[in-house]
């Protein structure tokens, strides 16, 4: 069923627009979108045409990706926290036929009718992060977005009458894939916020029933004195995206009677490609769970052959329909990270004897000290776990006699000197895999979906070297 055709058959009410304070209906989504479709016909959109828009999260973000894929155009949100620049080259990369960032006056004239449009065809695109280099477009198509819905919603129990907000910012797919399509997929009810706020949460949080965000924001709700508030409310189970939950975090939502959901996944194959359910969340912390049925998954070492032994580290490759459609006018760079079909996705992972993967990093974040591997995501939650830090970020940094050595951020919740800290890792880690050096953090440089800017922090860790 196409998008057209399932708004102007649900009833009751669907999206609560917190900007313009009042709840939509579905019906009137359908009435929106069609004013919409007329307005973009009317400015000569067709198939392929790209559509920008530029703005914090709104009701518009939702209405112009339905009238885009009626017209089997392309909707392409930008970063409204980008500076203009940035943007600029996005823009001439793009070459929208219309960017828009007012919202004009549209008036539905017509009904539209029901066919569904090229699921094959994309839809929308959208950017990946650039933490690692040049963001690409990623096209998502029809069968992509619905593939997802549908695993989603199967997989992780939602219903109809669940209720949940939207705050991350819609130019990421956590907006979109996480909740927003696939409750509004089953006529569940979706709160539009233009962005996070603990005391908007707190304000909301008595209606809502699922709820999804990245580690940074529960530890922020954490630390709030309404946090045990929770206790009372009406929520059904929390998500948690964008980096591992740690054990200290979820013991204190759980103290509460509150569990999280754990998964993985990524723009270019959605987000919700493994789950990790309540259940195991203390007694398998640190694991992405197991593969949703939707999704094809492989573990393949550097010459390419399928890892099978358990413990072995492999790059996690994907496929399924939830494969994005490709990087826009960039075939080749999309071929390089297919293999037989299945998406590199380049983070190296896992599987233990039942079953459950766990992440070693990311492939390009791996380095090599002394002629041994060495992955940071190791290192960092074996210092999360020592009560006085907080939270760690540990990056490569070049060194004449080991070739890389680990640079260590910490974010401290209680003093702990570095020799306190080396002291400590000397009876639980090799001694190649201790970072080298170590500096002390009030925050984290975050990008815009949220997770932690490892570009920035090693160009910080380049500059503190130099200034030695």
């Amino acid at each position: 069923m196409s998008w057209m055709s399932f708004l102007h058959n649900t009833s009751g009410d669907a999206i609560l627009d917190q900007k313009n304070e009042r709840w939509v209906s579905y019906p009137e989504l359908y009435q929106q979108t069609c004013a919409w479709v007329d307005y973009l016909k009317d400015n000569n959109i067709g198939p392929d045409d790209r559509v920008a828009y530029l703005a914090q999260n709104s009701l518009e973000h939702l209405l112009l990706l339905f009238a885009c894929a009626k017209i089997g155009a392309i909707f392409v949100p930008l970063n409204f926290r980008a500076p203009e620049e940035e943007n600029n080259r996005l823009l001439k990369r793009v070459e929208p036929k219309i960017f828009i960032t007012d919202i004009p006056n549209v008036e539905k004239r017509n009904d539209y009718d029901f066919r569904v449009v090229n699921e094959e065809l994309p839809h929308l695109m959208l950017f990946t992060s650039g933490s690692t280099g040049t963001p690409k477009g990623v096209l998502l198509s029809g069968k992509m977005l619905k593939s997802n819905q549908r695993g989603t919603v199967e997989n992780w129990g939602l219903k109809s009458d669940d209720v949940s907000v939207i705050e991350t910012p819609f130019f990421h797919t956590g907006a979109y894939n996480v909740l927003c399509l696939p409750l509004l997929s089953i006529g569940a009810k979706i709160i539009l916020a233009p962005k996070f706020s603990v005391d908007n949460f707190f304000e909301i949080s008595d209606i809502l029933t699922v709820y999804f965000g990245v580690p940074t924001m529960f530890e922020m709700i954490q630390a709030d004195q309404r946090f045990s508030k929770l206790a009372a409310s009406p929520l059904r189970f929390l998500i948690s995206g964008g980096a591992p939950c740690s054990v200290k975090l979820i013991k204190a939502y759980q103290s509460l009677g509150l569990n999280f959901k754990q998964g993985y996944g990524l723009t270019e194959v959605g987000p919700n490609c493994f789950l990790l359910d309540e259940e195991f969340s203390v007694s398998k912390v640190g694991s992405i769970g197991k593969p949703m049925p939707h999704s094809e998954v492989l573990l393949i070492n550097d010459k390419g052959e399928v890892v099978t032994s358990m413990g072995e580290v492999g790059e996690i490759v994907l496929k399924g329909d939830h494969l994005c459609s490709g990087f826009y006018r960039d075939p080749e760079k999309f071929e390089s990270c297919l293999i037989n079909g299945y998406y590199k996705t380049g983070d190296l992972a896992y599987f233990d004897d039942d079953g459950f993967y766990f992440i070693k990093g990311r492939k390009k974040e791996m380095y090599i000290s002394g002629g041994e591997n060495v992955y940071p995501r190791e290192v960092e939650e074996l210092l999360n776990s020592f009560e006085e830090i907080e939270s760690t970020q540990i990056v490569a940094v070049p060194d004449d006699k080991w070739g890389e050595v680990g640079f260590a951020f910490l974010r401290m919740r209680n003093e702990l000197t570095k020799e306190d800290i080396e002291n400590r890792l000397k009876t639980n880690l090799a001694r190649y895999k201790h970072p080298k050096y170590m500096d002390f953090i009030d925050d984290f440089p975050l990008l815009a979906n949220g997770k932690i800017d490892k570009k920035a922090l090693q160009s910080k860790a380049i500059r503190s070297l130099n200034a030695i």
